[in-house]
């Protein structure tokens, strides 16, 4: 057994997720592919195994409960983060992955087809400029943007009864200060990561009425 292998099945104990192995083997497997790509395409800063299942994996893994819908936005996904980690435990749900970075959305091609994920799509394009046939039921975003930002670039991206679903740290008072006229915050929840010793908070917003 590998490393991140053992850290995993750790990872997942430690928070009560039930995952088959065959699940288990494809989110390891996403993580080797992420290493050998940022040998060359510095996809990632965090390297450490450890440090890659609980801030890579289990933070994706964290929002599961709060998805609506079957087809999701991840904006700004970069390594495929939080998206890839929940296309895969939720292999009937449709993702389209945003990044403008093209190296970026290289490997982001290339880790779908090896880890056979048919149900993503990989975009490489700016938020405000990527118009789809069909919108969005959730549009996510991970250490994207403020939430303004976030929002003005992706208002024409939201189905009809959608939700945003922003991840961030520590609790974004000012963030939640500056939101433009047209949204409204649905809720806020602290995230709760066992073996991880970081603030992490889910902003979910929603069109105004």
């Amino acid at each position: 057994m590998s490393p991140l292998d053992s850290l995993l099945k750790q990872a997942l104990r430690e928070n009560n997720i039930a995952l088959d192995e065959g699940v288990q083997q494809k989110l390891v497997q996403y993580l080797e592919l992420m290493l050998t790509w940022n040998r060359v395409f510095n996809l990632t800063s965090i390297t450490d195994p450890r440090e890659m299942v609980y801030l890579h994996i289990m933070d994706s893994l964290a929002i599961l409960p709060y998805l609506h819908g079957n087809h999701l936005l991840d904006v700004g996904t970069g390594a495929g983060l939080p998206g890839i980690p929940l296309a895969i435990v939720n292999p009937e749900t449709h993702w389209t992955l945003l990044d403008k970075n093209n190296k970026k959305t290289r490997f982001l091609t290339q880790a779908a087809a090896e880890l056979n994920l048919t149900q993503v799509k990989v975009i490489h394009s700016r938020s405000e400029e990527f118009h789809p046939a069909q919108c969005f039921d959730s549009i996510i975003s991970r250490a994207y943007s403020s939430l303004a930002i976030f929002l003005e670039t992706t208002r024409h991206l939201l189905a009809a009864n959608g939700q945003w679903l922003a991840m961030k740290g520590k609790y974004p008072e000012d963030e939640i200060n500056d939101i433009p006229d047209g949204f409204r915050i649905f809720d806020i929840k602290r995230l709760a990561i066992k073996g991880m010793d970081a603030e992490r908070h889910l902003v979910r917003l929603i069109k105004e009425e």
